[in-house]
């Protein structure tokens, strides 16, 4: 089961493709966020999706969010997925224990061992301002996520 909108976003700390721990709560009261879960690194819906997201980034940059992908890949997946894709954002490693973190928001798909594709806008305040699953070969629209995240950003300004 999903987290419901309005719910406050459960918290993680979790490793991006640099090595370096990112915790949701470091971007409290200072930025949105859009957290992207995505199945696997290296697959063609995934990387299809990707692509769109580097691809419309100055447009998230505009909104004054930060973009955080997510999946159980490895940092070392992550690592040579984001060069390879030209991925400035973090990727974070739900590696281990895995999808601990991505399970927190009903995402995780235990009987499969991957994440599934969903995304959730979280405010400056912590709480869950919008949230979508789709279905793993669908890519999500940005243009719909960035119309959510302009109303979310309307509504803290």
């Amino acid at each position: 089961m999903g987290i419901a909108v309005g719910q406050a976003a459960p918290g993680f700390t979790l490793q991006n493709q640099e090595k370096k721990e990112v915790k949701l709560s470091d971007f409290s009261g200072k930025k949105n966020v859009v957290l992207v879960w995505y199945p696997l690194d290296w697959s063609p819906t995934c990387t299809n999706e990707h692509a769109c997201f580097v691809n419309e980034m100055k447009a998230f940059e505009t909104l004054d969010a930060e973009v955080l992908g997510i999946s159980v890949d490895s940092v070392w997946s992550h690592k040579a997925y984001a060069e390879k894709m030209g991925i400035k954002y973090s990727l974070l490693a739900d590696f281990h224990p895995r999808g601990a973190a991505s399970e927190k928001y009903g995402v995780y798909l235990a009987d499969k061992g991957i994440t599934g594709r969903a995304i959730a806008i979280v405010n400056k305040a912590g709480k869950v301002a919008w949230f979508k699953n789709y279905d793993i070969p669908v890519v999500p629209d940005l243009k719909e996520v960035a119309a959510a995240l302009g109303k979310v950003k309307a509504a803290t300004a």
